[in-house]
């Protein structure tokens, strides 16, 4: 176990500090906001969170899905408009903290500064995959088709706005292809359709879609990320498979309402990362292809370094957005 002091930084040294009404905090139990259906990346990654932030808490974290929106803004919107006294929690996302605000500016039913952050839990790769009918093994053969059949390959995402939607975007304009984009609401519908062939191609978040890819069911064609995961070994990435400019990470995090008392979030932030030091619940991210927050020197987050970590997400995925000139209704 990380001895306390070196990984948090000065989150302990405040939390010493706390004001009173904070060192009670919490005496009931704290939802922890997912703004998608259960069976996706973000709704695993807030329950493998949340048996060891409850222990560490002494209180339940109760984790809640308010699916609905484009790329989780419902879920989202919940956390940024309730108290902010850290009873209310989201598993923030690329999409809903980052990408959508490039996506619907004006329109969005929140800003980025109606959240706090809290701590970063992990980065984890997309990986594109076909459905096993598709005469394809490798991404190259699926751009050589979507070229001879423009618009006639159908790519399922979780939804409009999220890293997995994005992610085919890149594809479409890297390869100077035409395939249909279809969204879904979560991860786990469009697997089902893929799986039975009514999608064939779709990009994933690799804790939701892995088990799929392990046993067959779906055939994987490459990873985002700028190494091979270690989750997927054999399946090489985008830019091994001759489309370097394809590379996209999602990350999930905690935030809590803007105005949450700092304390209250040095605590979070704390049973997070103290958390996320602990070799089982490592091990079970690690498993799903997950990778360290990596904000810090020592591999975490703190809520300062989230906070511009966040920031930097908006000014990327926006600009990305202008460059492609994406649009959404």
């Amino acid at each position: 176990m990380i001895e306390r002091r070196a990984l948090l930084g000065g989150i302990a040294a405040s939390a010493l500090a706390m004001p009173a009404f904070a060192q009670a905090w919490p005496t009931r139990p704290i939802r922890l906001i997912v703004g998608f259906p259960p069976g996706g990346t973000t709704d695993i990654a807030a329950r493998v969170m949340a048996e060891p932030m409850t222990r560490r808490l002494g209180q339940p974290v109760v984790v809640e899905n308010r699916p609905g929106g484009s790329g989780g803004n419902i879920g989202a919107d919940v956390v940024a408009k309730a108290e902010p006294d850290g009873y209310t929690l989201l598993m923030q996302t690329v999409s809903s903290g980052a990408i959508n605000h490039g996506l619907y500016g004006a329109r969005m039913p929140h800003r980025p500064e109606d959240f706090a952050g809290v701590a970063l839990v992990v980065k984890v790769p997309n990986a594109i995959f076909v459905n096993n009918d598709l005469p394809v093994r490798t991404l190259r053969e699926l751009v050589d088709l979507a070229k001879r059949e423009p618009g006639k390959l159908n790519i399922g995402s979780s939804g409009v706005g999220t890293s997995l939607h994005m992610t085919g975007e890149l594809l479409k304009q890297a390869a100077g292809i035409d395939m249909t984009h279809v969204p879904f609401r979560g991860a786990g519908p469009m697997l089902q359709e893929i799986i039975a062939g009514r999608i064939q191609v779709g990009v994933d978040n690799l804790p939701s879609v892995i088990g799929h890819l392990r046993d067959g069911r779906l055939r994987p064609l490459a990873v985002t990320t700028k190494t091979r995961s270690p989750a997927l070994p054999d399946v090489p990435t985008t830019a091994e498979a001759g489309f370097p400019a394809v590379e996209a990470t999602a990350w999930f995090g905690i935030c809590a309402p803007a105005r949450t008392p700092p304390a209250i979030i040095n605590r979070i932030a704390e049973a997070v990362n103290e958390s996320l030091a602990d070799p089982t619940v490592w091990r079970r991210i690690e498993e799903l292809g997950g990778m360290k927050p990596d904000l810090t020197p020592d591999g975490y987050s703190t809520p300062a370094t989230f906070d511009a970590f966040i920031r930097d997400e908006i000014a990327k995925w926006g600009e990305v957005v202008r460059r492609g000139n994406i649009t959404v209704d």
